[in-house]
């Protein structure tokens, strides 16, 4: 396993990564558009965060990019990191690469000094719930209906 940041000129590698690992997008928003999903990969960012100060990183199994991160620094609070992606491929799910993925994440976030780090959790994903809080995410008790996809968000946070 190798994980390294991803940059935009890694937009076609994780667009292949999105055709081959469909589930979270068709879940999140009904459909896939990799090549537009993936552009948006490397300039989305939470509300006031800069996308330029991202860490945008992929986890590698024998070469092939078999999971993708977004870490974003200053939401909700100046000080905090928010994980706004974290998706593994199915053929790397359930070996214990997803807690390694996010370990090298919670490592990033607190070299920048993060007291803790957030992410937003699809109540529609039970088994995603169910990683973080293995994990010690725990409920904020903040959560918010998506207007364009009608999906219940529930925020959960992590102290570091």
């Amino acid at each position: 396993m190798q994980i390294r940041s991803l940059t935009p000129e890694d937009t076609p590698l994780v667009a292949r990564f999105y055709r081959e690992a469909p589930d979270y997008w068709l879940l999140a928003e009904g459909s896939v558009d990799p090549d537009r999903q993936a552009a948006e990969f490397f300039t989305d960012a939470p509300p006031g965060s800069d996308p330029a100060q991202s860490d945008r990183l992929g986890l590698f199994l024998q070469g092939r990019l078999s999971g993708v991160a977004e870490l974003s620094y200053g939401f909700p609070e100046p000080a905090d990191a928010y994980l706004g992606l974290m998706v593994l491929g199915p053929w790397a799910q359930g070996a214990g690469l997803g807690r390694a993925f996010l370990a090298h994440a919670e490592t990033l976030a607190r070299s920048r000094g993060a007291p803790r780090i957030c992410l937003a959790v699809l109540a529609a994903n039970p088994r995603g719930r169910a990683f973080w809080e293995r994990e010690g995410f725990r409920a904020t008790g903040l959560s918010r209906t998506d207007a364009d996809t009608g999906h219940t968000v529930h925020r959960l946070v992590k102290l570091l």
